[in-house]
């Protein structure tokens, strides 16, 4: 009987964790994602500034990521920070004045596009772009955090 609960709690903790995956950004204007975990792996991308990333496993200064479209490579920890950005995942997002379609749209942007994010509230996601232009996107437009 404890066992079926030590079990249960382990399968509950790996549920969890997995379901909080860690999110990382690249914090430079250029960095390369590989192939493996090292210098001399071949560079698979090249990202930047903002990219959001999570993060699927480690090997020693070394993140296996996966991006948005499901590409999987390698980044060297010190080029990636904790700062929360987003990318666009469809064709075109409205950005808007506020929260809500009825909302002004103040612009529009392009799928691979990375914004900054600022804060979340309900289904809606204030964003800032790299011009300045701050607005608001639904999520599910979205891929990030």
């Amino acid at each position: 009987m404890i066992r079926r609960i030590c079990l249960g709690l382990i399968f509950l903790l790996l549920l969890a964790s997995a379901a909080h995956a860690e999110m990382v950004s690249i914090n430079r204007h250029k960095v390369s994602m590989r192939s493996g975990p090292g210098t001399t792996y071949p560079i698979i991308w090249e990202l930047g500034l903002g990219y959001p990333l999570k993060v699927v496993s480690r090997k020693g200064k070394w993140l296996k990521v996966i991006d948005f479209e499901a590409d999987t490579g390698w980044v060297y920890k010190k080029l990636v920070e904790k700062t929360p950005y987003m990318i666009v995942k469809v064709s075109e997002a409205v950005i808007r004045n506020g929260p809500g379609e009825k909302q002004r749209v103040m612009g529009n942007a392009v799928r691979g596009v990375v914004l900054r994010t600022i804060r979340h509230k309900k289904g809606w996601v204030r964003v800032k772009h790299e011009s300045g232009l701050t607005g608001w996107v639904r999520r599910d437009l979205l891929w990030g955090w």
